[in-house]
């Protein structure tokens, strides 16, 4: 029996004369993620994508574990594929969903007829399908308003698909429709949960992580890798610069006051984010910052270090309270990482009194203290590029 893979669109059946150019990239980012596993052809019809297996060995519990995770559509499922024959639907329906309804007590046959040159009409294909299914199983019955099991028959142009219960797809825009963003990431539960919900926009993402050796460690950094390999499984391949940020933390200590040591920080880090970003391409920066979660997120700080931005700054996070981040992270599997006890750069030097309202005229003044400061932001950036440049090489 032939077994295909199903995938609904979402957002995209609404995108008009540029809904082909969602697809296709919808298709690349599948072709990325299941390529590995075997030769696979495409077909779009009727708001469906059609995968289709083109060896018998290929395993379609991961294929589809991997498709569920790729932004764009709805809904996937598994569906056998035969001919256009009512008996051989029949027959088909049992024979590929019986294992499910031997265990039922309910359930409903639903039918879609694109094909109008089909003889029987969609009630017709329902009682045909349903009738043959009552009695090859013995103890089953309809309910068509909660059934346990719904058998799902698809009428198309070039054949008939035959499915049961149709998974949820991660939803959202296919990566790449909208652009790329610099994700500055931390390792903590904020900026991973604030990079999956931008790439679920269409966001294609590049990241930003800040390092203060001996202040902060090598597992910390390993901990950022693990991160944004959880996020990339949904918004494919994320870039990671690491930037080298102990010279720059150890000349804020050195020279500004301490209640503004983690505002006069972000402005820096924004900074180089802004840098690193247009220098990738990056149209856009993104936080995790959540409005009023810590002294450095209330409006008087944000406001303080986006003005050192030179992109705009998205937090995707910001109505939001620290549960419901929380639940998200728990759904990507990124909080059980996120809360090992390893030390980031946000932590050091942490002030034990933190101004909550500071202007933007006092941080460019507390900014203006540390010496050399452009010489130290030019070497942390280099440092930075030449970095990812190595671990390409190797």
């Amino acid at each position: 029996m032939k077994e295909i893979i199903l995938l609904k669109d979402g957002e995209i059946a609404l995108k008009g004369l540029n809904r082909s150019t969602f697809e296709d990239m919808l298709i690349k980012n599948i072709k990325e993620r299941i390529s590995s596993l075997g030769e696979f052809s495409y077909r779009k019809a009727q708001s469906t994508i059609v995968v289709t297996p083109e060896n018998e060995d290929i395993d379609l519990d991961e294929a589809v574990s991997r498709i569920g995770k790729v932004f764009g559509t709805v809904g996937i499922a598994r569906a056998a594929v035969c001919e256009k024959d009512i008996d051989i639907i029949r027959q088909t329906a049992y024979d590929y969903l019986k294992d499910d309804l031997m265990f039922a007590k309910t359930f409903k046959v639903t039918a879609k007829r694109a094909d109008k040159n089909f003889p029987l009409k969609s009630p017709e294909i329902c009682d045909e399908v349903g009738g043959y299914l009552l009695s090859k199983i013995r103890g089953l019955k309809v309910d068509v308003h909660n059934p346990e099991v719904t058998v799902a028959v698809e009428v198309r142009d070039n054949g008939v698909y035959i499915h049961g219960k149709q998974l949820p797809g991660a939803g959202g825009m296919p990566t790449g429709t909208a652009g790329r963003a610099c994700l500055l990431i931390s390792g903590g539960i904020d900026s991973p949960v604030a990079g999956y919900m931008i790439a679920k926009r269409g966001v294609r993402l590049t990241a930003v992580h800040f390092a203060s050796p001996p202040y902060t460690s090598e597992l910390a950094e390993m901990k950022v890798h693990e991160l944004l390999g959880k996020v990339s499984m949904y918004s494919g391949r994320i870039n990671l610069f690491t930037v080298p940020f102990t010279e720059i933390q150890e000349a804020i200590r050195d020279y500004c006051p301490e209640e503004m040591f983690t505002v006069t920080m972000r402005r820096i880090m924004m900074k180089l984010s802004s840098r690193i970003a247009e220098w990738q391409g990056a149209e856009a920066l993104i936080t995790g910052e959540s409005l009023g979660q810590v002294a450095s997120q209330t409006i008087h700080a944000l406001k303080c270090t986006d003005e050192c931005a030179t992109l705009p700054v998205f937090r995707p996070c910001i109505g939001m309270d620290k549960n419901e981040i929380v639940i998200i992270s728990r759904k990507i599997d990124t909080f059980d990482i996120s809360i090992r006890p390893y030390e980031d750069c946000c932590t050091v030097f942490t002030p034990r009194h933190p101004r909550t309202r500071p202007t933007p005229k006092y941080a460019r003044e507390v900014e203006a203290m540390i010496p050399d400061l452009d010489k130290m932001m030019d070497k942390a950036f280099e440092g930075a590029v030449l970095k990812i440049i190595e671990a390409y090489k190797s």
